[in-house]
């Protein structure tokens, strides 16, 4: 969510149209518009998920919303309606050279129209603008999510230490899909944004540049081969920045140490790879995971914020 203070902008220069599916011209626009204001702001507005569902058509409970002013697009925010139990989760953008005229308002205030009122909204990196922002539209601080970093030119992790009976080695494409789907669906039953993932969110990774399976990790049990934990790893190539994409763990194996030994895996891959740094995602009032990054020497880099409406 990134827009300086609201001001008037002349309402007969401005249409905001809603889509359930962007043309490819459509969607290379909001891509380049994304691009634009990553490179102001030092991040992305829009999540890597948000970005993989400008393409390819429908996706149930996407809606696009697109803001130009004299034909040319200058605000994009995207909806997604796929909580059964949460509000509508969006984000949004307004190109930097046209801040500070009520774009950002607009687009939330239409995002207000779109959810009922009952909405969530992501500020990635927390920025002033954002927050004030989220305060004209009424929104309050609902979760704060950390990025925390860590150098692995230094690293000095141990092998790692597996229960016994348990084996790790890599997923294949394919073949592993449906097992790690279910393994995922369990391990973060309570985290529907990672829970839900379908084989068109997979198959929506497996297809992107950085999709390496030598860096996706699966633990399965030697009796019997069912998966019990995994650590996906991501390497972000412009940036030389490996990442902690996601570790879960299957609800009855978890306490035996296998996230520990799965993190490890992972971190001790990227240092291979010859990465100078690492960075991995976790929510703020999860204090048990944020411990055990931090004995894992990971600092807090910045924070992504979320607000939502109070009713």
């Amino acid at each position: 969510m990134t827009d300086d203070r609201p001001a008037a902008a002349p309402a007969t220069l401005r249409k905001i149209d809603t889509f359930t599916a962007l043309t490819s011209a459509q969607a290379d626009a909001v891509l380049a518009l994304l691009a634009e204001a990553a490179r102001a702001d030092g991040q992305q507005a829009v999540s890597e998920q948000g970005r993989l569902q400008l393409r390819g058509g429908e996706r149930e409970g996407v809606r696009h919303l697109l803001l130009s002013v004299d034909h040319r697009l200058i605000g994009y925010a995207q909806l997604e309606d796929t909580d059964p139990v949460e509000a509508p989760a969006a984000e949004l953008v307004v190109h930097p050279s046209h801040r500070g005229r009520g774009h950002g308002r607009a687009l939330g205030s239409a995002l207000l129209g779109e959810s009922g009122r009952r909405l969530r909204v992501w500020a990635h990196g927390g920025h002033s603008a954002a927050r004030h922002l989220a305060q004209v539209l009424g929104l309050a601080l609902f979760r704060e999510l950390r990025q925390m970093r860590r150098p692995l030119a230094d690293l000095n992790l141990p092998e790692p230490v597996l229960p016994a009976g348990v084996t790790i080695r890599t997923f294949v494409p394919g073949r592993d899909d449906a097992a790690w789907l279910a393994v995922n669906a369990e391990a973060f039953a309570h985290h529907p944004e990672q829970g839900s993932l379908t084989q068109r969110d997979l198959d929506d990774r497996k297809a992107e540049p950085w999709f390496d399976p030598a860096g996706f990790f699966l633990a399965e049990r030697e009796s019997d081969g069912e998966l019990v934990g995994f650590h996906w790893t991501k390497v972000h190539a412009e940036e030389r920045l490996g990442e902690v994409y996601v570790v879960g763990v299957r609800p009855g194996s978890q306490g035996g140490g296998l996230g520990k030994a799965l993190t490890t895996t992972g971190l001790r891959h990227l240092a291979a790879s010859g990465l100078p740094t690492a960075m991995l995602y976790v929510d703020a009032d999860n204090k048990a995971a944020v411990s055990v990054y931090e004995r894992l020497g990971f600092v807090t880099y910045e924070t992504d914020l979320m607000y939502r409406t109070e009713t």
